[in-house]
C-alpha cells in the first residue's frame, strides 16, 4: 500500500500558502508535562514540525493519567519520549530536544530562534522568570494559569494580557487545590495551540 506523507495530508486542509506559514514557524515549548506535550501534539498534528522542547524531567508512572507518554516510557527523559511520539506522527518534525532546566542566564540564547513561546510550567516562579525575559521581546507568549479539577469547562478561557501575551485558564484553580486530570489539562493545550494558529494564520488575513 502506497504511504501518503503527511505533509500532503495536511493540504487537504490548509491551502499552500497556509501550511507554509504554518511549517516555517519555530515554537519553544517550556516544560513538557501535561501542558507543554500535548500542545506540543496539537501543533504537529496541525502542521507545525519546528520545535525547541525544553525540561529536565523524566517520565513516571503519574505522569500517565494527563500526559502524551506511554507506560513503556516510564524513566526516559521526558524531552526524548515526547520528541519520539511527536516523530510517530509526523517522522519529518524537527526538535531541539534539551534536557535541562530553563535559568534566567541561559533562557534567552535557548529560545532565541523560536518565534512562539508556549509557558507550560507547573511552578509560578518559572512562568514568572519566562514572561519577564520574552514579553519586552515581541515574541508571542503563551501561558497557563488555573486548570486542575474537574468539571466547569467553561471556566478555562483565553485571557488576552498584552498583543503578544495570552494566558489561558480560570487563573485560580491550581495543582496545590486539587488534582490535575486529563480533560481540564487537554482543553487548556488546545487552547494554546489554537492560540498559535490564530497568531500564525491571522498574520495572512491582515496581508490580504
Amino acid at each position: 500500500m502506497e504511504t501518503t506523507s503527511f505533509h500532503q495530508v495536511l493540504l487537504k486542509y490548509w491551502t499552500p500558502p497556509q501550511l507554509a506559514l504554518i511549517e516555517k514557524a519555530t515554537i519553544a515549548i517550556a516544560g513538557a508535562g501535561g501542558l507543554g506535550s500535548n500542545c506540543a501534539q496539537l501543533l504537529v498534528r496541525s502542521g507545525f514540525c519546528r520545535f525547541t522542547i525544553v525540561d529536565f524531567d523524566v517520565v513516571e508512572p503519574s505522569n500517565l493519567n494527563r500526559q502524551f507518554f506511554f507506560a513503556s516510557q516510564i524513566g526516559m527523559a521526558k524531552v526524548s519520549a515526547l520528541a519520539e511520539n511527536l516523530k510517530s506522527i509526523n517522522p519529518d518534525v524537527r526538535i531541539d530536544a534539551r534536557q535541562n532546566k530553563l535559568e534566567p542566564a541561559t533562557i534567552s540564547a535557548i529560545f532565541a530562534d523560536c518565534n512562539i513561546i508556549i509557558e507550560a510550567f507547573d511552578r509560578p516562579e518559572y512562568k514568572k522568570m519566562l514572561v519577564e525575559t520574552f514579553l519586552p521581546t515581541g515574541k508571542l507568549i503563551i501561558a497557563a494559569s488555573g486548570l486542575a479539577g474537574w468539571g466547569d469547562s467553561d471556566r478555562i478561557r483565553v485571557h488576552k494580557i498584552k498583543e503578544n501575551f495570552y494566558l489561558v485558564g480560570d487563573l485560580e484553580t491550581g495543582i496545590s487545590k486539587q488534582a490535575p486530570l486529563a480533560p481540564c489539562v487537554q482543553i487548556a493545550a488546545a487552547k494554546q495551540a489554537d492560540i498559535v494558529l490564530e497568531y500564525i494564520l491571522g498574520a495572512m488575513k491582515g496581508a490580504n
